[in-house]
């Protein structure tokens, strides 16, 4: 098989960088860590990889709103580079703050025109909540066709990852494009309680609608969430690993491994 190649975008006051590219590293990617502004130099940069990553922090100290700031450069300067990736079939993930990038920017949960259509905005809590949240993955209760996300092809229906952050509550911008999500197989996560039920305060942190976690574009492969995968790629990141259960693979490094086999077998 091919190295396949990650991109890890950084900029001031990125802070998950590290941990989102050795999350990558374990799971196989060749992984370069650049600041915006030397994609911004190197016009052509984003062709020599098929993932592109924008992971948590608190990039340009989120003023004006979470993950605005970035989403505008990316959006106003990079935006013919972004598409011709794209229609390459590479691959895109966004993490918290990327999660916030993704939206403000447009590319979620995805239109022609990039514009956007949903906002993360502040915690109902009116304060940073950083926990374990429990999540499951959607499914249409009519149907119980699953979600179309490719990153999360090789995840457990029910996951269990940190979250760490003060603008996380999903907001759509009306009930159509929230059933749009809904009907197209977009929303991805969810969070709930510990038996999978419905998530009230503290298990949906931020008060999300429909207790959204993560969402993904149409076509599955551009994917954005709160929780942090990169923080559970090894079974000690688990608060409770000494007295649970061996896991095959760390709920968070089945994310990064369900992008790489989608890659490997496309």
């Amino acid at each position: 098989m091919a190295t396949i190649r990650a991109l890890v975008v950084r900029t001031a006051g990125t802070n998950c960088d590290q941990e989102t590219k050795t999350a990558f590293e374990r799971v196989g990617a060749k992984v370069h860590l650049a600041h915006v502004n030397e994609l911004l130099r190197q016009r052509n940069e984003l062709d020599a990889y098929q993932i592109i990553a924008i992971p948590g922090g608190f990039t340009f100290g989120d003023d004006i709103t979470a993950g605005r700031i970035l989403g505008n450069e990316l959006k106003m300067k990079l935006r013919d580079q972004i598409e011709r990736f794209l229609k390459r079939n590479g691959l895109m993930i966004g993490i918290c703050n990327g999660f916030q990038v993704l939206v403000k920017m447009g590319l979620l949960p995805g239109n022609s025109a990039w514009e956007p259509e949903a906002t993360l905005a502040d915690n109902d809590s009116g304060k940073f909540e950083a926990r374990w949240s429990y999540l499951r993955q959607y499914s249409q209760p009519s149907t119980g066709r699953r979600n179309c996300c490719v990153w999360t092809s090789r995840a457990p229906e029910r996951l269990y990852l940190p979250v760490a952050h003060g603008e996380g509550k999903f907001i759509p911008r009306d009930g159509g494009v929230l059933q749009r999500l809904a009907e197209n197989g977009q929303i991805v996560l969810h969070y709930c309680d510990a038996a999978g039920g419905r998530a009230e305060y503290p298990a949906n942190p931020n008060g999300s609608v429909d207790a959204i976690a993560g969402i993904c574009d149409v076509t599955g492969r551009i994917f954005g969430l709160m929780p942090h995968p990169e923080r559970f790629v090894t079974r000690t990141q688990h608060p409770r690993w000494t007295r649970e259960p061996r896991q095959l693979m760390a709920d968070g490094l089945a994310i990064f491994q369900s992008g790489m086999d989608f890659l490997a077998s496309a």
